[in-house]
C-alpha cells in the first residue's frame, strides 16, 4: 500500500515573489537497494546494476560532497558508492543540468562501482523537514537516516561510511549508530593518498595551479605537461615522482613559460605534475594579432589557415580559417576557440570582430576590457525607463513621504565631502558637531542607492552583473547610469540628497563610543572639498579658500565664520581619526604600501605626466571614518542575520611568503617579526632608515605582496573565527560606504535596512538572499573585483609605456631616473623607480652572455665576464678583472625605454647605466615619501592609548584574548597563487597573474 504525502516547494518568481507549490509524494515499502547483500532481492527488484561484493564498506557521500567533488567520486579507486536521491536532486538544483547529466552517466556506467538509492520514496527513509530546520540540515539528516536504514537492511553485514564536509554532522552523528561511520571527506582522501596516481582537482593558472585543499601547490610546466589545457580550465593533474619535481628559478627572463626559464639554479623542488584530464573548459573570447606577411609565408602554402597569436602570452596560438589576413594584419581582433583536436598542437577557432588598430589608445583599452571579460555596453532602454527624472523642466525633489520617514539633517548638521579632485560619484560625506552634554557626534552619511534601485529590477540585475565600477587610468565605466552615479546618488554640495547614516556619540575627551544610530536620512552637503584643499585647511594655509567654490560669493564676515566652522570640523575629524587608528594599531593594524599612479592629460588628451599619489593625513582621516562605519555596520548585520550577512575577510598570510621580506630587512639591519599582524606592524614601523625613507616604502610593498587577498563571503559559509580581517585588525568588516560603485555595498545596505526593520519589529520589505545565493553572489563579485584590479593595473602599465614611447632614451631627460634595487636574481636585479612608480627587471647579463661593467666614471658597458650572486648582493666581474657589486637598496641610475610588441602589450625596459644615484635626485619626492610613515602625532596617540589600556588589566586581558584568537597565523591558507610568488617568476615584476 502506497502512503501519500504532500511535498511543499517554495519557488521564487522573476519579480522576487515567493510561490508555494504543493505536490503529491508517494512512499513505497521497498525500492531497489542494488546491493548483493539484500535479504529480499525480489522484493527490492534488484534487476539492474549491483554494487561490488569485493569492498570493505559502502560509501555514501553527503549532498555537499556530491555537489563539490563529483570529479573526485569518478575516480576508479573509489568503490562501493551509494548516491542518495536527496544528494542527486540537490546537485540538479544547485549545479544545473550539465553536472546532473555527468552524475547520471556515472551511475549508468558499468565500469564504475556506484548506484542510486531513492531514499525519499522509501517509507522508512523519508523524513519530512521540521519547522525552522534549514534546508541544508534537513538534507544531511535525510542522508544519514537513509544510511542507517541501509545498514540495517543489509542485516548489519556491511559497514556504511557517510562522508561529509559538515563538521557539525561529524560531531552529531559520528558515534550515534554502530556500523555507520560519519567522517570528513578529506580524511577519506588522505587515506587513499598512498598511491602516486592520486590526482588533484585544480584550476589551471598559467604555470601554477591553485591549491585545492587536497594537495599543495602544483607546478605544471611546459605545453606538453599542460596537455591541451588553457589558462583557467578546471583540470585533473597527476603528480610526478619526486625525482621529477622541479623548482622555480631565481633568474630574470622574458617569458616564464619558456623551458629556458629552468636553466638557472632552481629553488627547492616543489610538487610537479602533468594534466591528465580537463573537467571544465573555460574558453572565452581572446584578443589576437594576425601574423605579418613574412610570418604568413613561413607558415606554408595554405595561407587561408593561419596561426594567430593571443595578446595573453599564457594562451597558445590559435588556428583559424580566413581570407582577410592581409587586411587585418595591423589590427587587434577577437577570436573564439571552437575545438582542439588531439593530433594538433594548436586549438581551432574562428574570427569574431575587429577591436582596433595595434597601438591606438582606444584599441588597446578595448583589448584590456575584453581580456578581463568586462562588458561596457550602454544601459538599455528598459533599464533607463526605471530611472528617476531630474531636468531643468522637471527637477527632482525630496518627497513628503520620505521627509516623514527619514531623519532630516539639512539644518542641524554641517555635512561635507572630501574626495579626489574632479570626482563626480561622491558616495560618502562626513559630519561632526558638539552635543548639548559636551560629547561629540560623528556621522558618516552614505548615498542611499537602494532607494532608487529596487531588488530584482532591470537596473539591479545589470548592476549585479557588472558588480563594480571599473576605474582605468584615464576613464571609468560606471556600475549605475550617470543619472544616479553622477547626479541623484552623488552627494554633491548644496543639493538635497537621500542618505543612509551611521551616527556615533563619542566621549568628549577619550572619544570612546557611547551610542550608535543607524537609519535613513536627508542631507544637504555644505562643501565638496578635494583632498589637497582639506589638507591645506588642516595645516592652517587658508589661501586655498579661493579654490573652494562655496566660499567665492560670500561677504567677508560670513566667509570668516564659515571658514572657522569648517576648519574646526576638519581638525576635530582628524583628531578623532587619530584615536580610532591608534586603537587599531594596538591590535595589529597594518599600514601597507601600494603604488598608485595618476595620469595627467592635457587638453588634447595627450599624456603630460605620470604622478605617483602623494599621501596626506586627510586621506587617513577619511579612511578611518569609513573603516569605522564599515566595521559597525558589519557587526550590526551579522547580529541580525548571523547566517546570511555579507562580510569581507582577510585571511592571515602564509609565513613562507615573508621570507624575502625578512631577508631584505636583514640586509639593512632590521628584524621583521611576522608571527602576527601586531608584531609585523611594529617591525615595519621600526624598520626606518632616516637617510633613505624609500627603504621603508619598499619593505611595506613586500609585505603587501606576501598578503592573501581580501574576499567577500557569506557568514553562513564559514565559522565565526574565520571572519577576521588580518590587515585592518578587526573581527568583523564589510563594505558599506561606496554603493555607487560596488554592488556588495548595495547588498549590505539592504541587510542594514532589514536589520533596522527587525529591531523595530516591522515587516522586512526586501527578500534577503539565502546563504547559498549570497555565497554564489560573493564568488561573482570577487571575480569581478579581480578583473577590475587587473584592468586598472594593465591600463596604468599601458600609459606608462605610452609616456616613454617614441622618446629617445639617450637624450630625453624623462628617460633617466633614480632607481632602488629591492631584489637580487641570478642574472639581474629588480628595481623600483619612485618618480614614476615603476617596478621592473634590470639585467646584469645580456642575451649575448656579456656582463655589466662600471668604469671609474661610473658609466656602464657590456663586457665578457661572470656574475656571482649572494644573499643580499650580486657581483659582476669581467675577464679583465674589473668588478662591480650591487647591494640591496642601492640607488642606481636607470635608463627607461619601451620594448614594443606587435602581438602582446608593450613593456617598460630598464637598463642600469650607472651604479651611482641619479645626479639630480628628486628631493621633493623623498620628502613626500617620508609621509608614508605614520605621523608623530598618531604614534603619540597610540602610545597614550596603550598606557591607558595597561592601567586597566581587565581590558588588557580581553585584548590579549582577541589577539590570540584572531591575529595569529593558523596553518596553511588556500588563498595562494602567483600573486604571492610572482617575484620568483622570470617575468617583469610589474606583471601579475594572481588572483
Amino acid at each position: 500500500m502506497l502512503q501519500k504525502r504532500e511535498k511543499v516547494l517554495l519557488l521564487r518568481t522573476f519579480q522576487g515573489r515567493t510561490l508555494r507549490i504543493v505536490r503529491e509524494h508517494y512512499l513505497r515499502p521497498s525500492v531497489p537497494c542494488n546491493s548483493p547483500l539484500c535479504p529480499q532481492p525480489a522484493a527490492c527488484r534488484n534487476d539492474g546494476k549491483l554494487l561490488s561484493s569485493d569492498v570493505t564498506h559502502y560509501m555514501i557521500p553527503d549532498w555537499k560532497v556530491v555537489q563539490d567533488y563529483l570529479e573526485i567520486l569518478e575516480f576508479p579507486e573509489l568503490k562501493g558508492i551509494i548516491f542518495m536521491q536527496t544528494a542527486c536532486q540537490t546537485l540538479q538544483h544547485q549545479r544545473g543540468r550539465r553536472q546532473y547529466n555527468k552524475l547520471r552517466h556515472l551511475l549508468k556506467d558499468a565500469r564504475h562501482d556506484c548506484v542510486l538509492f531513492a531514499n525519499e520514496f522509501q517509507q522508512h527513509c523519508y523524513h519530512p523537514r521540521e519547522r525552522g530546520e534549514s534546508m541544508e540540515k534537513w538534507q544531511t539528516r535525510s542522508i544519514y537516516r537513509a544510511a542507517v536504514w541501509y545498514y540495517h537492511h543489509c542485516q548489519d553485514k556491511m559497514p556504511i561510511v557517510m562522508v561529509t564536509e559538515d563538521e557539525e554532522a561529524v560531531q552529531q552523528y559520528g558515534s550515534e549508530t554502530e556500523g555507520v561511520f560519519v567522517i570528513s571527506f578529506k580524511g577519506v582522501l588522505n587515506v587513499n593518498k598512498h598511491r602516486a596516481q592520486i590526482e588533484a582537482f585544480v584550476r589551471l593558472q598559467g604555470a601554477s595551479c591553485k591549491d585545492s585543499g587536497l594537495v599543495s601547490d602544483i607546478l605544471v610546466h611546459g605545453m606538453k605537461a599542460r596537455n591541451r589545457s588553457i589558462h583557467g580550465d578546471v583540470v585533473v593533474v597527476e603528480l610526478l615522482p619526486k625525482n621529477e619535481w622541479k623548482g622555480r628559478t631565481a633568474a630574470l627572463c622574458e617569458n616564464d613559460s619558456d623551458d629556458k626559464a629552468l636553466g638557472d639554479p632552481p629553488s627547492e623542488p616543489m610538487p610537479t605534475g602533468k594534466v591528465v584530464g580537463i573537467l571544465q573548459k573555460n574558453w572565452r573570447d581572446y584578443v589576437v594579432t594576425f601574423p605579418s606577411k613574412e610570418e604568413v609565408q613561413s607558415q606554408g602554402k595554405n595561407a587561408q589557415k593561419i596561426l594567430v597569436t593571443p595578446w595573453d602570452n599564457r594562451i597558445p596560438k590559435i588556428r583559424i580559417s580566413t581570407q582577410q589576413t592581409e587586411a587585418l594584419q595591423d589590427f587587434r581582433v577577437i577570436v573564439r576557440i571552437d575545438s582542439w583536436e588531439s593530433t594538433s598542437l594548436y586549438p581551432n577557432g574562428h574570427f569574431v570582430r575587429v577591436l582596433g588598430r595595434i597601438g591606438d589608445l582606444e584599441g588597446e583599452i578595448a583589448t584590456i576590457l575584453v581580456e578581463n571579460s568586462i562588458s561596457v555596453v550602454p544601459f538599455s532602454e528598459a533599464q533607463m525607463c526605471e530611472m528617476p527624472v531630474n531636468t531643468p523642466e522637471n527637477p527632482w525633489k525630496v518627497s513628503p513621504e520620505e521627509e516623514r520617514e527619514r531623519k532630516d539633517l539639512r539644518e542641524t548638521h554641517l555635512v561635507f565631502s572630501i574626495d579626489p579632485k574632479g570626482c563626480e560619484d561622491v558616495d560618502d560625506t562626513l559630519s561632526v558637531r558638539t552635543l548639548a552634554n559636551g560629547n561629540l557626534e560623528l556621522g558618516v552619511h552614505i548615498a542611499d542607492v537602494t532607494h532608487f534601485v529596487p531588488p530584482n529590477s532591470y537596473i539591479d540585475i545589470e548592476a549585479r552583473t557588472r558588480a563594480i565600477t571599473y576605474y582605468l587610468a584615464d576613464r571609468r565605466y560606471d556600475m549605475l547610469p550617470s543619472i544616479l552615479s553622477a547626479d541623484l546618488c552623488s552627494l554633491l554640495g548644496g543639493v538635497d540628497r537621500y542618505a543612509v547614516s551611521v551616527i556615533w556619540e563619542l566621549d568628549k575627551t577619550s572619544y570612546e563610543i557611547k551610542t550608535v544610530w543607524y537609519g535613513r536620512t536627508i542631507i544637504r552637503s555644505a562643501y565638496k572639498l578635494f583632498y589637497e584643499a582639506a589638507q591645506e585647511l588642516l595645516d592652517g594655509n587658508f589661501h586655498i579658500v579661493d579654490d573652494i567654490p562655496e566660499f567665492r560669493d560670500l561677504d567677508e564676515k560670513s566667509r570668516q565664520a564659515k571658514l572657522e566652522e569648517l576648519v574646526w570640523a576638519i581638525g576635530k575629524l582628524t583628531e578623532i581619526a587619530r584615536h580610532i587608528r591608534a586603537k587599531r594599531d594596538h591590535c595589529g593594524a597594518l599600514e601597507l604600501e601600494g603604488v598608485e599612479i595618476r595620469v595627467q592629460l592635457d587638453e588634447k588628451k595627450n599624456i603630460h605626466d605620470l604622478i605617483p599619489r602623494q599621501p596626506l593625513e586627510v586621506h587617513e582621516t577619511v579612511a578611518e571614518c569609513m573603516i569605522l562605519a564599515n566595521h559597525w555596520v558589519a557587526k550590526k548585520i551579522w547580529e541580525s542575520f548571523p547566517h546570511q550577512a555579507l562580510l569581507r575577510q582577510h585571511p592571515p598570510p602564509q609565513q613562507e611568503f615573508f621570507s624575502e621580506l625578512r631577508e631584505c630587512a636583514k640586509a639593512k639591519g632590521f628584524f621583521i617579526d611576522t608571527r602576527s599582524n601586531k608584531t609585523l606592524a611594529d617591525s615595519l614601523d621600526n624598520a626606518n632608515d632616516p637617510n633613505d625613507p624609500i627603504v621603508n616604502r619598499l619593505l611595506r610593498s613586500m609585505a603587501t605582496q606576501a598578503m592573501s587577498n581580501a574576499l567577500y563571503f557569506s557568514t553562513g559559509s564559514c565559522a565565526e573565527e574565520e571572519f577576521h580581517h588580518y590587515g585592518l585588525a578587526l573581527d568583523k568588516y564589510t563594505h558599506f560606504t561606496s554603493p555607487i560603485r560596488r554592488y556588495s555595498d548595495i547588498v549590505v545596505h539592504r541587510l542594514l535596512m532589514a536589520a533596522i526593520s527587525k529591531d523595530k519589529k516591522m515587516e522586512i520589505k526586501d527578500n534577503l538572499l539565502s546563504n547559498k545565493d549570497l555565497e554564489e553572489l560573493c564568488r561573482h563579485i570577487n571575480n569581478r573585483n579581480r578583473a577590475a584590479q587587473h584592468s586598472q593595473k594593465q591600463s596604468t602599465e599601458l600609459f606608462q609605456c605610452m609616456y616613454f614611447k617614441d622618446k629617445d632614451p639617450e637624450n630625453e631627460a624623462r628617460c633617466i631616473s633614480d632607481g632602488v634595487i629591492y631584489s637580487i636574481r641570478t642574472n639581474g636585479v629588480l628595481v623600483f623607480i619612485p618618480r614614476f612608480g615603476i617596478k621592473g627587471a634590470a639585467y646584469l647579463r645580456n642575451k649575448d652572455g656579456l656582463v655589466i661593467s662600471c668604469g671609474s666614471d661610473s658609466r656602464s658597458e657590456w663586457k665578457p665576464g661572470s656574475l656571482q650572486r649572494f644573499q643580499n648582493k650580486i657581483t659582476s666581474t669581467t675577464t679583465s678583472g674589473e668588478s662591480v657589486t650591487f647591494h640591496l637598496f642601492d640607488h642606481v641610475t636607470v635608463r627607461i625605454s619601451v620594448q614594443a610588441s606587435r602581438c602582446h602589450s608593450d613593456t617598460v625596459r630598464l637598463e642600469i647605466i650607472s651604479n651611482k644615484p641619479y645626479l639630480i635626485p628628486d628631493k621633493d619626492l623623498f620628502q613626500q615619501s617620508s609621509l608614508l610613515l605614520k605621523s608623530d602625532l598618531v604614534k603619540e596617540v597610540t602610545r597614550s592609548v596603550e598606557e591607558a589600556q595597561l592601567a586597566q588589566e581587565v581590558k588588557v586581558n580581553v585584548i590579549q584574548e582577541d589577539y590570540q584568537k584572531y591575529c595569529q597565523t593558523k596553518g596553511r591558507s588556500l588563498y595562494t597563487l602567483l600573486e604571492e610568488i610572482r617575484d620568483l617568476a622570470l617575468l617583469d615584476v610589474s606583471n601579475s597573474y594572481g588572483m
